[in-house]
């Protein structure tokens, strides 16, 4: 999106180890590394993968400036050897990724990394910073989409969001998840999200009186007017009004467009203005809320039976406040050594923080009846599941629980973004992105998605990978 060089964007720790891997002759050996998440944000059920693209953009630029180079040179902590390598940077890794759009799961590799493990190492920040951040925010705009039930949602967060960044690509990432639009006028210029807004209470408070600031702005954008109308009284005043001027442009041969209410009892308010919009014939007239929503106020206002076309979300999308974090992690699962793939696990006292080994695979069956996702299958990189055979699903957590499935297809569903290095992928356009993660969410069972005690969906593990690592712990605890 624009110049900046944000290859130092990385913790300190990384640029510390760098340094140690070079300096003891191990930066050039072949490491394997896995994001993953361990659980979904506000207890949902699914995650919307979003963030690739910019990860994508990330990698490309990778250099050093004499700058970066001259500031590590100012801590006194790295070798002269290790500053020219920086000087020389070529990324030669290789990437597979989940595409945005995709729903994804806990534990399941949404991305692997191969390649010296100086570099697969030092782009750890940067993944997780990318990936956990838009993935987040794609996640809660389709949860807030799905509650509005079919109608448009509008992000509108950005003077609330967390800095910049968080402003443009949070609206990115919205609307990927299902937003029709956003009010970060530059999301639009660089992105394509359609930049969305109406007015704000000054433009009201700046005129003589609340009809002069509708006709004023009425005069100005005739046929794409939207009103205020709680500056000063919803019914009494902010309605009335705005049905004089509606009436006034169908005179002149125009057609306002709708009146957003922004406080107050939004479901009552809603239900007056539609009957008092309807009274006037003016049953075009659309009815926009905002005021602090997410997907629990939305579902209730319909719920409420409130008269609201559409929806601006503003600071509880945008910062995914109800629980602004997305704990994606970055561990190393297999090096190389003399072309052989060792696998490598990370164990703690904490089962959940126990990591699946090896190079791996990612797979989604669908049942061919009901084209709907039965579950995912992690496999070990070497494994293919045959539509054409019988495949049995374990619960990793009670193998004694299967399914066997006979009428399925399987797919992978990461795709191959670098290979040495170059990148090999097209990125598909945001229209794309959007159209595809509707599309695949589709194919999730209702159950899955509900907002409370959500159906948990299967990610299971093949046997040969449930072996590896029941081996590898056994071995450690012998």
């Amino acid at each position: 999106m624009n110049e900046r060089n944000l290859t130092m964007l990385a913790d300190f720790y990384e640029l510390t180890m760098a340094n140690g891997f070079l300096e003891n002759d191990r930066g050039n050996e072949i490491a394997y590394f896995d994001m993953f998440f361990r659980r979904v944000p506000d207890n949902a059920g699914y995650a919307v993968m979003a963030g690739v693209q910019q990860l994508i953009e990330y990698i490309e630029s990778l250099s050093f400036t004499d700058r970066d180079i001259e500031y590590l040179r100012s801590k006194k902590l790295f070798s002269e050897k290790f500053l020219s390598y920086l000087a020389d940077f070529k990324f030669e890794c290789d990437i597979w990724a989940v595409p945005e759009g995709t729903p994804i799961f806990p534990n399941e590799p949404i991305i692997t990394v191969r390649g010296p493990v100086i570099q697969a190492q030092f782009i750890e920040t940067m993944i997780l910073l990318t990936i956990n951040h838009q993935s987040l925010i794609a996640t809660k705009a389709n949860r807030i989409v799905t509650a509005a039930q079919g109608r448009p949602v509008m992000e509108f967060g950005s003077r609330r969001a967390q800095g910049y960044d968080g402003a443009v690509y949070g609206a990115r990432a919205a609307y990927i998840g299902g937003c029709t639009g956003t009010a970060c006028t530059i999301s639009d210029r660089d992105f394509g999200v359609k930049a969305l807004g109406t007015m704000a209470h000054s433009w009201v408070q700046l005129f003589p009186t609340e009809i002069d600031a509708f006709r004023a702005y009425a005069k100005v954008y005739p046929d794409s007017c939207t009103f205020l109308v709680d500056t000063y009284s919803t019914l009494k005043s902010g309605v009335p009004n705005a049905i004089t001027v509606f009436k006034e442009l169908e005179a002149q041969g125009h057609k306002g467009v709708g009146i957003r209410i922004d406080s107050g009892d939004i479901a009552y308010l809603s239900k007056k203005a539609r009957k008092m919009l309807n009274a006037a014939g003016l049953d075009y007239i659309k009815i926009v809320a905002s005021n602090s929503l997410d997907e629990y106020l939305i579902r209730d206002l319909i719920v409420q039976g409130a008269e609201i076309d559409s929806f601006g979300v503003g600071e509880r999308l945008v910062t995914s406040k109800s629980e602004p974090v997305f704990g994606g992690v970055y561990k190393l699962v297999a090096v190389e050594e003399n072309g052989q793939i060792i696998p490598k696990i990370k164990i703690s006292e904490n089962a959940a923080k126990i990591t699946n080994p090896s190079h791996k695979e990612l797979w989604r069956l669908f049942d061919n009846a009901t084209g709907k996702a039965v579950a995912d299958v992690i496999t070990l990189a070497d494994e293919v599941i045959y539509d054409s055979q019988p495949y049995t699903i374990f619960d990793p957590e009670q193998p004694y629980k299967k399914t066997t499935l006979t009428d399925f297809t399987a797919k992978k569903l990461r795709v191959c973004i670098f290979t040495q290095g170059k990148r090999v992928y097209d990125s598909p356009s945001i229209e794309e992105i959007k159209d595809y993660c509707k599309n695949q969410l589709d194919l999730i069972w209702d159950e899955v998605k509900r907002f409370e005690n959500p159906h948990e969906y299967y990610v299971d593990l093949s046997l040969p990978l449930w072996k590896l690592k029941q081996d590898m712990l056994s071995e450690f605890y012998k």
